[in-house]
């Protein structure tokens, strides 16, 4: 049990990720405290599922549209002086919507201006946190570090929800605003002391046009690391969409109201937990490409399972296996992904990771919201299930290519980095 723990934990012997993981924990509580408060405050000003998609809409567009560049910066600039900037920013963007809140002056419009300004700044982070991540840590144990950070995440999307639904229930949705701005300074004061990423990771050669389109390149003419994004692409674009409609079925459908949405949440949140827990006890990439297949399978099956339920607690306990299979896809193609692709590209492929992942989110969201009006919640989030296991039948007739490119990816960079390498070479797909 100690070596299994010991190995499940091995990125905190780094002192750097250790500063690191604590203050992004406390923010990202924070973060879903206001994503919990946010939503159900649209949604109790508008009643409207239609709106519901389109602040999800606003609040993730600027992410597809800025990513290709953010990630071009998070190759160039030191990744830590930049971080600290972007946690600024979003600390104070986070004040304006608590002091419109808890004034009862916000309107719709100003939820949705915010949300857009979060966007922008949420465009940059993604790709320089990936990436700063792997500069900790070193590749050695790289893949433990994405596992941790995906039970981070997740455990604070457990106690984020948990914690806004008394919240909103007790004093209402400001509360949850104001103490995700204070929350920032956790990993601001984390950055400060932290003693990697001070220098620019590469210096481009030629244009940043240039420099963006390399990143496309790559993506674009890799087989391997395109199956990945694109199947990203189609779960983000039809079965994510799910958490955008959580309010509706909530209180409509299950009668549960805000604890009943923070609940909802909360329980996605452990099966993702549990999912990360998972992934974080490997050593290797061996077998993760058929992971990713069959978590994207899962993710379906468990969405149209959800949407045919009408029992508060039956629905619950079906989102452990949306929230385990959302995980299990998602970390492993990060995982896999940042195996294959080269360092001095890694800001700007990670940046198309956020591109597919959360930028199609937004697309989405707004196409739920629309449908939901049309033919309601259920048969909406039925149907996204259904595109992600044919996505996922897809993926399965293309593994045997995707396991053979990706293993002499993989290997390249082993051997680019100096590290010895096994007898047998590493298999992607099991």
């Amino acid at each position: 049990m100690q070596s299994r723990l010991k190995t499940s934990l091995r990125a905190f012997r780094h002192r750097n990720y250790r500063l690191f993981f604590a203050g992004q924990l406390t923010s990202l509580v924070g973060t879903w405290m206001q994503t919990v408060a946010q939503s159900w405050l649209v949604y109790r000003l508008t009643g409207s599922a239609t709106l519901l998609g389109l602040v999800g809409f606003a609040s993730q567009f600027p992410i597809f549209l800025l990513s290709p560049v953010a990630g071009a910066v998070a190759d160039t600039y030191p990744r830590r002086h930049t971080m600290i900037v972007v946690q600024t920013l979003m600390m104070l963007l986070a004040f304006p919507l608590a002091a419109l809140t808890l004034t009862n002056r916000i309107q719709v419009w100003h939820i949705m201006v915010l949300a857009i300004l979060l966007g922008f700044v949420n465009a940059f982070d993604i790709p320089v946190r990936q990436s700063f991540v792997a500069e900790m840590v070193g590749r050695e144990d790289l893949i433990n570090a994405i596992a941790l950070n995906s039970s981070m995440m997740n455990s604070a999307r457990i106690i984020g929800p948990a914690v806004a639904g008394i919240l909103v229930s007790l004093v209402g949705e400001g509360w949850c605003f104001l103490l995700n701005g204070l929350s920032y300074l956790a990993v601001i004061i984390g950055l400060l002391f932290i003693t990697a990423g001070n220098n620019p990771p590469h210096k481009n050669q030629g244009s940043r046009t240039e420099a963006v389109l390399e990143g496309f390149r790559f993506a674009l003419h890799t087989r391997p690391v395109r199956a990945f994004l694109l199947l990203l692409g189609v779960v983000s674009l039809m079965g994510m969409p799910y958490s955008v409609l959580m309010p509706i079925f909530a209180d409509e459908i299950l009668r549960g109201g805000a604890k009943g949405l923070g609940i909802l949440m909360g329980f996605s949140g452990i099966g993702a937990l549990i999912g990360a827990a998972t992934l974080a006890g490997r050593q290797g990439v061996r077998g993760l490409g058929s992971w990713v297949m069959f978590a994207c399978a899962g993710f379906g099956i468990s969405l149209i399972l959800f949407s045919l339920s009408r029992k508060f607690w039956v629905s619950t306990f079906l989102l452990v296996p949306v929230g385990f299979s959302m995980m299990v896809q998602s970390a492993s193609s990060n995982t896999l992904i940042q195996s294959m692709v080269p360092d001095r590209l890694r800001g700007r492929v990670m940046a198309l990771y956020s591109m597919m992942f959360l930028g199609m989110a937004p697309f989405g969201a707004l196409l739920a919201g629309i449908l939901a009006n049309l033919m309601g919640a259920p048969l909406t989030v039925a149907l996204g299930g259904s595109v992600c296991i044919a996505g996922a039948v897809v993926f399965r007739s293309q593994l045997p290519k995707i396991r053979a490119e990706g293993r002499q990816l993989i290997l390249a960079q082993m051997m680019a980095a100096g590290e010895p390498t096994d007898n047998e070479a590493p298999n992607i797909g099991g």
